[in-house]
């Protein structure tokens, strides 16, 4: 491989994680999973959607699946419900929960790399990260709303590469899911490393980090 020299990220359950009051909010509050059930459904879904995932609606079809897991925990599909919790899911607004020390992380790591952005969102992640005060630590933000495909779709990839003016053998791309994110990167022709913060990926061989400061230290290694 050739000298690394450019890093993108995803965004949800990489630099930013998910408002659950927000998403939740169709369901009554006594029905709202913890933190560790949330992450016990992540991890299931993970582990279904990477062997069913298609070039289609990716990011629809994951949290449909999700969604549907957690209804029938709770012991019924309601599909109102469950379409307003995609819904709810899939606005880049609510993906606005920030860890302490990730800008401090990012602008460590852009003093290495240059860094940008590949995201599945609805066309608006650039405003959340505005708000979340990182937007400047990236040179382009590209948000498959805009550019009209979704990861794992080598379109999206090569349209952040083109933008960055980066060749993919120099890149490297930190994403949460297997199938659309290391995968599709792997099929652009750029290294890979899974964010994997639930510890879906924990058994699996594959390299993966659970923090920007393991980031770091794998990037160092």
């Amino acid at each position: 491989m050739a000298k690394r020299r450019f890093i993108f990220f995803d965004v949800g359950n990489t630099l930013l994680f998910p408002n659950r009051a927000r998403i939740l909010e169709p369901l009554p509050k006594e029905n709202h999973p913890s933190l560790a059930q949330w992450q016990e459904l992540e991890r299931r879904t993970k582990r279904e959607f990477d062997q069913d995932v298609t070039n289609g609606l990716v990011d629809h079809g994951f949290w449909w699946m999700f969604h549907t897991h957690l209804l029938e925990q709770q012991g019924a599909i309601n599909e109102p419900v469950r379409e307003a919790l995609v819904a709810n899911t899939r606005q880049s607004a609510n993906w606005d929960q920030i860890l302490p020390g990730t800008f401090e992380a990012l602008q460590r790591i852009g003093s290495n790399y240059q860094t940008a952005v590949i995201s599945n969102a609805d066309g608006r992640i650039a405003d959340v990260l505005h708000r979340c005060g990182i937007h400047d630590c990236f040179k382009c933000i590209t948000d498959s709303g805009i550019v009209g495909y979704e990861k794992p779709h080598p379109v999206i990839f090569d349209a952040a590469l083109r933008e960055m003016r980066a060749a993919a053998a120099d890149s490297l791309y930190v994403g949460d899911v297997y199938a659309v994110d290391y995968v599709g990167a792997r099929n652009a022709g750029m290294d890979a490393v899974l964010f994997d913060v639930s510890g879906a990926y924990r058994d699996r061989g594959l390299p993966r980090v659970e923090s920007l400061t393991q980031l770091e230290e794998w990037l160092k290694a």
